[in-house]
């Protein structure tokens, strides 16, 4: 073996200077390649030491050796580079055979939607000339296209299931690589060799639909094996249980499957799924997993329906896992669900109407996971706290369960509901079942024991305006304090755990008091684990000492907000002393999922008023292509639960309490959402023009003829009555409009009215006019308030007012007047505040 290669000028001119080339005997490579897997880079002194110790390489002078170990890291990383490229190599043929596929397919959708326009433009003529036919024939027949067609049951019987079995292939196959539904590509999906694949949604078909194509590092039997074990990735899925399994004569298996899966949120109640599954080979070797709901069968194996859950139906669905050329497999998913959006309020059907949402939370889940999965086998090591990333995904995975058990709350795993206290926003469930509490009683080496023998859950649901998700759910990680109980937290932590925690694991950064220490991530960074430390904590109990830190394992995920759609997650559970695998997790958190921008925002139940008029103005033409995750005008619902491990004695007090703490984090919420929302930052941030609607136009209008018929002046220098509207908008004074109630509450302010308020348009409503004042400040206004009334205005001297947030504001001077409409009515009390600044 040469001692000195070519690639490696160093090597050449040691090689020239000592005169000639050095060649290696099989016994000196062996003893250089030993050090080399121990240490790649030795020192000077470790060279000299192992000529010292290796007798064979006695006749090697040491600046030799280092020109091997120089060469043998130069292949080294040949070799790798070479590997790279080559792996990037076979992506990238993948990807480019994926694409002109797609292509292909993109191409038959095209002619099929040439087809179809001439064929209903066609159609719409004969129509048209049809129409003077007002016979009783004409009229039944035109109605009959209405009715929805009652289909017969099907026959479950073993040749009926290989039936619908071959029938689910055949529309599962037409979605995956035909035509049978006009996919859109999801918006920021760029194909590439590092990207997770082709994602598209469906369009104007039944139900939501989402389909992706991709590659995997993995055996089309592994990747068949892994997406059929739908716990492991899926974490919206509950349980998956095999009712029966049947062989079919062309080597395939049909599957009987209960299908069950958590509700997002506690203000909608979970689905169940009754299913088939056909597994098969097809002849060009490709592996074919299909699914379809078997709602409607007779003479075979049903299911009846379970409580607390909503029937769903899945439409032709799977995956088609095709090798691939030099290893791995091209897969295509195709996930296509009705999840009965009627059976949820108005306000959260966008989320059982969303593609989007369902490309997210399944289809993208399930490329991830494989992604995931791959790479840990091809980069096999060890991570944080020496555990291998199978142990941290099972840790996430039980985070995530556990946190959707406490928002879900189902009976069959012991929980019960207590009573109200009068007021609904909050509600608290208990379960005292042995399998709760078989992994909490625990009894620990230096003799403390756990505080409870019961879990107490409270939780909440609250929308949310204006806010994106990814930006409230990054403030709540990482301003902890904002919103947190020190003491709850030591309380939550003396449940699991009684000694201090040794984490040898770097800091990762500091926020407000805690120490965030990473832990693990996924490929693309969408979700990670991570370990908070919480500092000087110490608290002192009667039968046991608190430690001094307290530590909390956190899931965190959907904080970049240039995703579409994502759902944005903050799960965290005390972690005990040893911080065992087995170790006890009593998830709380929180999630964000934002509502379709896309969906019409008018409904029979939303206030008319001139607030909410003015907000539907400022969203009502956005496209459904518009990013939640950068548009503040969105909707989002948040979703609240906390546990608690106690006493059964203490039951009433920690009920009581916990009921107090999740209404005091909804408070502090609402107040950080105020304050993230783009509305507070003025006219740089997106409401800078005030929508033009007729109200609003009408209102500014009376604002500005009412002030000049009672205090003799104009309000406004504008020309033209169409300006009205955008100058008082801008007028610097904040200018605001409260109801004629026994408790006045506003219902319109300026921009400069906002800002000084620290709200927005919506939350406005939500105001008192007595909220804004000091002790002072209400005195004063009731003692002038009836000039208003009688004289038609009213002036204020300066002093303080309060924003929404609690800040003092000081204003020069502040006047209210009178607006009335049309008819000389009185409609609102109008007010001024004049050069205003926070203190």
């Amino acid at each position: 073996m040469m001692a000195v290669t070519s690639s490696c000028k160093d090597g050449n001119k040691i090689a020239m200077d000592n005169g000639k080339y050095v060649r290696y005997t099989p016994e000196q490579v062996e003893a250089l390649e030993r050090l080399y897997h121990d240490c790649p880079k030795p020192s000077s002194m470790r060279r000299q030491q192992l000529i010292r110790e290796c007798p064979i390489l006695s006749n090697i002078e040491p600046k030799q050796i280092k020109v091997w170990f120089q060469n043998r890291r130069c292949r080294e990383k040949q070799r790798k580079e070479a590997s790279r490229l080559q792996a990037v190599n076979r992506k990238l043929t993948a990807m480019n055979k994926l694409l002109m596929e797609e292509n292909d397919r993109l191409q038959k959708q095209v002619s099929q939607l040439v087809y179809e326009n001439s064929y209903f433009r066609q159609h719409t003529q004969n129509a048209t000339l049809a129409t003077t036919d007002t016979s009783c024939e004409s009229v039944v027949t035109s109605g009959q296209h209405h009715l929805t067609p009652q289909h017969p049951p099907r026959d479950a019987s073993p040749a009926g299931l290989l039936s619908i079995a071959e029938e689910t292939l055949t529309e599962f196959l037409s979605k995956a690589t035909g035509t049978a539904v006009e996919w859109v590509q999801l918006p920021g999906m760029k194909p590439g060799p590092d990207s997770i694949g082709i994602v598209a949604i469906s369009h104007g078909c039944t139900g939501v639909a989402a389909r992706a194509c991709g590659l995997a590092g993995l055996d089309p039997t592994r990747v068949a094996e892994i997406l059929k074990d739908r716990p492991s990735w899926y974490r919206d899925c509950r349980a998956v249980d095999v009712i029966n399994v049947l062989s079919t004569g062309n080597g395939g298996t049909i599957e009987l499957l209960y299908l069950q899966l958590y509700a997002p949120t506690t203000l909608a109640p979970a689905r169940d799924f009754w299913l088939l599954r056909y597994t098969s080979v097809l002849e060009d070797g490709s592996l074919v997993v299909c699914e379809r709901s078997l709602n409607n069968t007779q003479n075979g194996p049903s299911m009846p329906p379970a409580a607390n859950f909503v029937r769903a139906e899945l439409l032709p669905s799977g995956y088609l896992i095709r090798p691939c050329e030099g290893g791995g497999s091209i897969i295509h998913i195709v996930d296509h669900m009705d999840l009965e959006p009627w059976s949820v309020p108005e306000v959260l059907r966008p989320l059982y109407e969303s593609s989007t949402l369902l490309a997210q939370r399944t289809t993208m889940a399930a490329l991830r996971h494989l992604r995931q999965i791959s790479q840990e086998i091809s980069q096999p090591n060890v991570t944080g706290w020496g555990r291998r990333p199978a142990a941290l995904r099972a840790l996430s995975q039980k985070l995530s369960n556990g946190f959707n058990e406490a928002v879900n709350g189902f009976t069959d795993e012991g929980w019960s509901m207590l009573e109200s206290d009068g007021v609904d926003d909050v509600t608290v469930l208990v379960n005292s079942s042995p399998g709760k509490m078989m992994g909490i009683n625990l009894s620990y080496s230096n003799g403390f024991p756990s505080m409870g023998n019961a879990v107490l859950c409270a939780k909440a649901s609250m929308l949310l305006q204006n806010v994106p998700p990814a930006i409230l759910l990054r403030f709540l990680r990482e301003h902890r304090s904002e919103w947190a109980d020190s003491g709850i937290d030591a309380y939550s932590a003396a449940a699991v755990k009684a000694g201090p925690c040794s984490l040898p694991v770097c800091r990762g950064g500091s926020f407000g008091g805690q120490v965030i220490l990473p832990l693990a991530h996924t490929i693309e960074h969408e979700e990670f684990m991570e370990v908070i430390k919480l500092e000087n904590m110490g608290h002192y109990r009667d039968d046991m000492i608190m430690p001094g830190d307290i530590f909390l394992l956190q899931l965190c995920s959907g904080v970049d907000e240039n995703a579409v759609g994502a759902c944005a997650e903050l799960i965290f559970a005390p972690i005990d002393a040893s911080f065992s695998d087995d170790a006890p997790i009593i998830p709380s958190g929180f999630r964000i999922i934002p509502l379709d921008s896309g969906m019409d925002a008018s409904s029979p139940n939303r206030t008319l008023d001139l607030a909410s008029t003015l907000e539907v103005g400022a969203t009502g033409n956005r496209t459904t292509g518009d990013n939640s995750g950068r548009c503040g005008s969105t909707k989002s619902v948040m979703t609240i639960a906390f546990q608690f491990v106690y006493d059964i004695h203490l039951q009433d007090n920690v009920a009581t309490m916990a009921r107090q703490y999740v209404r005091s984090i909804i408070a502090s919420v609402q107040r950080v959402a105020l304050a993230l929302s783009p509305a507070r930052f003025g006219s740089h941030a997106g409401l800078g023009t005030p929508p033009g609607t007729p109200e609003a136009q009408t209102l500014a209008h009376w604002i500005c003829q009412s002030y000049r018929c009672y205090l003799g002046v104009e309000l406004l220098k504008h020309e033209g009555s169409e300006s009205i509207l955008k100058t008082l908008w801008h007028h610097t004074d904040a200018i605001l409009c409260c109801s004629l109630k026994a408790l006045p509450v506003f219902t319109f302010a300026n921009q400069a009215g906002l800002d000084m308020l620290e709200t927005t348009l919506v939350a406005l409503q939500d105001i008192t006019l007595e909220k804004i004042f000091d002790e002072n400040g209400r005195k004063a206004l009731f003692a002038e308030f009836p000039q208003v009334m009688q004289q038609g205005f009213m002036c204020l001297q300066g002093g303080i007012c309060l924003s929404s947030m609690g800040r003092p504001v000081s204003y020069e001077r502040a006047v209210a007047w009178k607006v009335v409409n049309e008819e000389e009515n009185a409609h609102c009390i109008c007010f001024m505040f004049i050069n205003w600044s926070f203190v």
